[in-house]
C-alpha cells in the first residue's frame, strides 16, 4: 500500500470544520468525506449545538480518484475527520 500523509487542523472558534486539510499536499475538501452533524439538538443553545459529531459517507470512485486513495485509506481519513472533528455540546456559533 503506498504510504499518505493527512494533515488535519480544526479552527479554533470553529472546531467542526477544517482550517487546514491536505492529502499528499493537496488541499482537500472534507465534504468528500461526509459532514459535521448535530446528533443532540434537543439539548442544543440557541445556534449551538448539543453533541457535534462528524459523520463519514461512503466513499466514490470520484473521490478515490480524486485524492489517489484507495477504500483501507479512504476509511482511515474518515476515522481521522472523526477524531479531530468530534466537538460533542458548542456554542461556539451563538
Amino acid at each position: 500500500m503506498r504510504k499518505f500523509k493527512v494533515v488535519i487542523n480544526p479552527y479554533d472558534a470553529l472546531p467542526c470544520a477544517c482550517a487546514v486539510f491536505t492529502i499528499n499536499g493537496i488541499d482537500a475538501d472534507s465534504d468528500d468525506f461526509g459532514n459535521s452533524q448535530d446528533t443532540n439538538p434537543a439539548i442544543a443553545e440557541p445556534y449551538g449545538c448539543g453533541n457535534s459529531q462528524f459523520m463519514p459517507k461512503l466513499p466514490t470512485d470520484k473521490v478515490l480518484k480524486k485524492y489517489k486513495i484507495n477504500l483501507a485509506q479512504y476509511a482511515e481519513i474518515c476515522d481521522k475527520l472523526q477524531t479531530a472533528l468530534n466537538v460533542g455540546a458548542c456554542g461556539w456559533c451563538v
